[in-house]
């Protein structure tokens, strides 16, 4: 077989490569968005108490933010209590309502809307009389609280099916509830604290109260994993840590029932993730790992890529931020740290709000 005349190669090459580029490069994602910070703002900061683990939802046309409020601190403790704010315009928030567990630390409030209903769900552990300051995971129970209107709350219900498991996010799709429930492998005590026995199990609820298992979120290594539901069904989700432990972190896929789950192990830490749609894309938030200190921040999430946008001020103590977006241009935020100091000299645990607004 003859070769084409030499004057025709270089025209054939240059067909054949950008053939090749549009046949096999990977599909480039549309340049990702600028993003900046605007109103940063303390809602809380009170000498002497520890207010952390925040979250954000906007119901009924109104802004709600959640939180756990300690006069002792960050540890395991029945002094603490989760507070629940509102607000009409997010300048101005007033206490809308709080709720403590007796001899049980209250932690980590959540939102939740089902039906129409509000709820907001927290993870307790027993401390007893005795004021324990370990947690016994074996003993934990998930509680909850609820509202209609926003201004009548029930009492703090305990929920049937989550004794021994530590509940996280929850969040809703197709009239049921899914909620995140960390608990040691079989219920089994682990004296030494063996984490990769940790699982991290997916529980569903027809009404918000009474649970049921689905799956494993994460069978060993099972950590905090936030919850986003996409519009065709599909649940994703983003735990805290992975097989690695705290180096790493794993983003997982699954289709209804969620039986079954693809996972992707990530080379990044992330604490207190959240998860949320802003516009067509996928922002999670969390503590990141910045040089030798941890810093709040919020990332894009491109198929099985995590890309950071903005770290907030933020240090120490700091974390476990909620989202809303606002519009695909502009989004609320919540999180708390305590890389301020107050009065007294002493390092603010304080709550913080922003917005996040994308460039045009």
């Amino acid at each position: 077989m003859s070769l084409p005349p030499k004057n025709l190669l270089p025209c054939i090459l240059g067909f054949v490569l950008a053939f090749a580029t549009v046949a096999w490069a990977p599909v480039a994602a549309a340049a990702l968005p600028k993003v900046r910070v605007e109103n940063i703002r303390r809602v809380v900061a009170t000498e002497g108490v520890h207010n952390a683990f925040t979250d954000l939802i906007r119901w009924k046309g109104k802004y709600w933010l959640a939180f756990r409020s300690s006069t002792i601190g960050h540890v395991v403790n029945s002094q603490s209590a989760a507070v629940i704010m509102c607000s009409d315009d997010t300048k101005t928030w007033k206490e809308a309502y709080r709720f403590s567990v007796k001899e049980r630390d209250t932690r980590d409030p959540h939102f939740m809307v089902l039906g129409d209903k509000l709820f907001v769900y927290s993870g307790t552990a027993h401390v007893g009389k005795e004021e324990k300051r370990y947690t016994d995971w074996n003993a934990h129970l998930g509680y909850a609280t609820w509202t209609t209107d926003g201004t009548t709350w029930a009492t703090p219900q305990a929920l049937e099916g989550t004794y021994g498991h530590y509940v996280w996010r929850a969040a809703s799709y197709g009239g049921k509830g899914y909620l995140c429930a960390r608990r040691w492998h079989a219920h089994n005590a682990v004296p030494d604290r063996d984490f990769t026995t940790m699982e991290a199990a997916l529980l569903e609820s027809d009404d918000g109260l009474h649970w049921r298992f689905v799956s494993f979120l994460q069978e060993t290594q099972g950590n905090e994993t936030a919850l986003l539901f996409q519009p065709d069904g599909e649940l994703i989700a983003y735990s805290r840590a992975g097989l690695k432990g705290s180096g790493s972190s794993v983003l997982s896929r699954s289709k209804p029932p969620y039986e079954k789950w693809t996972r992707q192990e990530l080379d990044v830490y992330t604490g207190g993730p959240v998860l949320a749609h802003w516009g067509k894309r996928i922002v999670m938030g969390g503590r990141d790992k910045v040089g030798d200190s941890y810093r709040t921040g919020f990332n894009w999430v491109e198929g099985t890529k995590v890309i950071p946008f903005i770290q907030l001020p933020s240090g120490g103590d700091n974390s476990y931020p909620g989202f809303v977006q606002l519009d695909d241009g502009r989004a609320l935020i919540s999180w708390y740290s305590s890389h301020e100091k107050g009065a007294d000299g002493k390092p603010l645990s304080a709550i913080y709000l922003a917005e996040l607004a994308i460039e045009k």
